[in-house]
């Protein structure tokens, strides 16, 4: 991901390929770390049985994006249950286990590693759409959004520009036909992370004492594009915030 900028154009600090651009790309960094880290070449050799171009199925693909404790474990539970759907997260299970090995290993790799669950994803989303509704928590999206948060640093005008390249989807990625952005009030989210009384991810921790970095995350995506989130007010109760997501699910996707 490289974002382009006019001659001498001002503007924020570019995104200079955080995250690898394409399968192949992704491959060849696993590669480079693979003797030193056992776990990545075991994620490559996951990597490369997954088919090129995947296509998905008749059925339709629906991804749930958001911060923590917006809502996404009980919508998507309940979505999937409503639709008779499958319902996956990404990282994917099969690589899931090595996750707290990545998130303390250099940052090239540690993205690689998210990157590269999102394609391996990609090759069960594939085979599960084409036998009932999937429900994804998490995919993309979120793996991008985190980076150009972190890779920029001050205010939400200094992420790269709306329209930049960093906001769009890999041309050799399986696409969703809908993403739903479940967002709450900064404070009812806290109070949400509270009363779970759960440790912090590290992840959540930087959200938590970084109101900047939150808001960089979120803008993030509202930015992205083909395909685009929309944007879900997950505030309400349960019932209500469930009623709504099924009707853009009706309105956007053909059963």
């Amino acid at each position: 991901m490289l974002r382009r900028c006019a001659p001498g154009s001002p503007g924020p600090q570019p995104v200079v390929r955080a995250l690898p651009p394409s399968a192949s790309a992704l491959r060849q960094r696993l590669r480079q770390w693979a003797e030193r880290i056992p776990e990545a070449e075991a994620v490559l050799d996951l990597l490369e049985r997954c088919p090129e171009h995947q296509r998905k199925g008749r059925f339709p693909v629906i991804v749930f994006e958001g911060l923590d404790a917006t809502g996404k474990t009980t919508v998507t539970q309940a979505v999937k249950d409503t639709l008779n759907g499958i319902l996956l997260r990404s990282p994917p299970a099969c690589i899931s286990q090595w996750r707290t090995v990545f998130d303390d290993k250099p940052t090239p790799i540690k993205r690689a590693f998210y990157a590269a669950g999102n394609y391996i994803l990609a090759s069960e989303i594939a085979n599960a759409s084409t036998q009932a509704p999937v429900i994804i928590d998490r995919y993309w999206h979120s793996t991008a959004a985190y980076t150009i948060a972190t890779e920029t640093s001050g205010k939400v005008q200094d992420l790269p520009p709306a329209q930049d390249e960093v906001y769009q989807w890999p041309e050799d990625l399986l696409k969703p036909d809908l993403v739903l952005l479940l967002t709450v009030d900064p404070d009812e989210r806290v109070r949400r992370l509270q009363h779970r009384g759960l440790e912090k991810t590290k992840e959540e921790a930087e959200l938590e004492a970084n109101s900047l970095f939150r808001q960089r995350v979120e803008e993030s995506y509202r930015r992205m594009v083909n395909p685009a989130c929309q944007e879900v007010d997950a505030s309400p109760s349960k019932e209500e915030v469930l009623k709504t997501v099924l009707q853009l699910i009706e309105k956007h996707c053909d059963f």
